[in-house]
């Protein structure tokens, strides 16, 4: 047992070094602040493609969604439903905002609702918050991943997963997190293919699934197990995940153009609608092998009790791929937040242009010390995701709609979303009859959401900023130091 953690060390190690190389490969593409944190701004069809579905991947729809099955069967193709449901939306609802060159996803809130700096200081705090969200669930997910199979604390396995995804992206920014992406999604996809296979193989063949699990984990997508209302709760919150998630909007706002952003968008929608099967029958067929298990670490299992070492290899290549891959997603579009938005914002002055690559690597650091510390007291990661989802994101996309699709909201207004699809969360969370019913606080928070959005919006005073005015002013702020510089020339010149 000892060799055989020593050679799934030696695989996370190999993996690490792989993705770091890349790293130095795509440092050398980065000129600027803008190539580290946003690629160039011209990410072709197939990156975007291997970046957006590595990062629908991510921790809670393979080992965290594996862990749901083995508990609640069909269910688990429920992650993988909402996912591709708040991919599709994204499509429809925002691929369009591509035209306007945003950077974070807090300066295109600030431009619904006029530019205005108080949406989007308030917000900016609020994604980073989600990222830094995000970014735990993954770290999470690894780490609980790294400690079954290799013996580790978890504290210990915390600190070198979240090691893991951080130096290729120090080095390489934006460009490495991308190209490792498309890496780790088509391990992803083999991966979990075989897996599938292999585990169907070993009980027998799916018919041992529906013959010998109990009928509610067999049922259609896990209702009977789970419960109509908690069901739709758990594939809203992954969609609304999706759209309110900084890391899927750092995308959009990183294509090439928005033809080939939605491309993009539709054929990662359908391929991860098609891979939510494998981690649900994987999950159904460990439970079958061994009931007894937590389910956390039903995934682990597989690799390290069922199949042979080389073969748990593979799975644990996979794995890694899913949190490493989703992690660097969310780590980057944090830090870009961090430095452009909440910098800006607190401070009335843009950093420097041409040390913002050194102030972004500070950023990282920063990032992943407060990531580390929010998971400290966590080790369920569907609890972790939904909850903080409903928590903190569903005001974010209720004050998106509002802004973008209704003439008549205010600023006011978009706050109030925020405010009060926070507090319904709480108050569900809070209230073990309320949260047993609804499955999680997601479906009231965005029902009250919309209620204070709109009703906040009438009461006060129409918004008279135009679209093009409220640009101009978010192109000065995105100047700021710049443009001052320039005023003081010319000042100086004209004496």
């Amino acid at each position: 047992m000892v060799e055989n953690r020593l050679i799934y060390l030696s695989v996370f190690i190999g993996i690490t070094i792989v993705m770091i190389l890349v790293g130095i490969w795509t440092s050398r593409k980065v000129k600027n602040g803008e190539d580290f944190l946003m690629g160039g701004r011209g990410l072709p069809l197939p990156l975007l493609i291997g970046t957006t579905l590595a990062t629908l991947v991510g921790t809670g729809s393979s080992m965290g969604a594996v862990g749901f099955a083995y508990t609640n069967g069909w269910a688990g193709a429920l992650y993988g439903l909402g996912g591709s449901i708040g991919i599709f939306a994204l499509l429809l609802l925002f691929a369009n905002v591509r035209k306007y060159n945003f950077t974070t996803y807090s300066e295109e809130l600030s431009f619904y609702f006029g530019a205005s700096k108080l949406v989007r200081g308030l917000t900016s705090v609020l994604l980073y918050l989600a990222s830094i969200g995000w970014l735990g669930a993954h770290i999470m997910g690894g780490s609980l991943y790294l400690s079954w199979i290799t013996g580790f604390d978890l504290l210990t396995a915390k600190i070198i997963t979240a090691l893991g995804f951080a130096v290729y992206t120090f080095i390489g920014g934006y460009l490495a997190v991308v190209y490792t992406d498309t890496i780790q999604g088509i391990i992803l996809f083999l991966g979990f293919i075989m897996l599938t296979v292999l585990s169907l193989v070993k009980i027998g063949g799916y018919k041992t699934l529906s013959q010998e699990l109990p009928n509610d984990m067999v049922s259609f997508i896990g209702i009977d197990k789970m419960g109509v209302i908690p069901a739709i709760s758990l594939i809203v919150v992954i969609a609304i995940g999706v759209l309110a998630a900084p890391s899927f909007r750092h995308r959009i706002y990183s294509s090439k153009n928005t033809f080939t952003l939605k491309k993009a968008l539709l054929l990662s929608a359908i391929l991860f609608a098609a891979f939510s099967l494998f981690p649900s029958i994987v999950g159904m067929a460990t439970h079958f092998m061994n009931p007894e298990l937590e389910p956390g670490f039903a995934f682990p299992y597989l690799a390290t009790e069922v199949f042979p070492v080389g073969i748990g290899a593979i799975i644990l290549t996979a794995g890694l791929s899913a949190t490493m891959s989703s992690g660097s997603s969310d780590f980057i579009a944090a830090v870009t937040i961090l430095v452009t938005d909440i910098y800006q914002v607190f401070t009335g002055k843009t950093l420097n242009k041409e040390k913002m690559v050194t102030y972004s690597r500070i950023a990282l650091v920063f990032t992943l010390g407060l990531a580390l510390l929010f998971t400290l007291s966590a080790s369920n990661i569907i609890d972790y995701i939904t909850n903080f989802v409903s928590t903190i994101m569903s005001g974010l996309f209720v004050a998106s709609v509002l802004g973008k699709f209704w003439p008549r909201a205010t600023w006011q207004g978009g706050l109030a979303c925020l405010i009060s699809g926070s507090i319904i969360s709480f108050i569900v969370l809070s209230n073990d009859s309320l949260q047993a019913f609804w499955g999680n606080p997601i479906l009231p928070s965005l029902g009250g959401a919309f209620a204070a959005g709109i009703i906040v919006s009438l009461v006060t005073p129409k918004n008279t900023v135009t679209n093009e005015e409220a640009l101009e002013i978010l192109e000065r702020e995105r100047k700021g130091n710049d443009l001052v510089a320039d005023e003081n020339t010319e000042t100086a010149s004209s004496k």
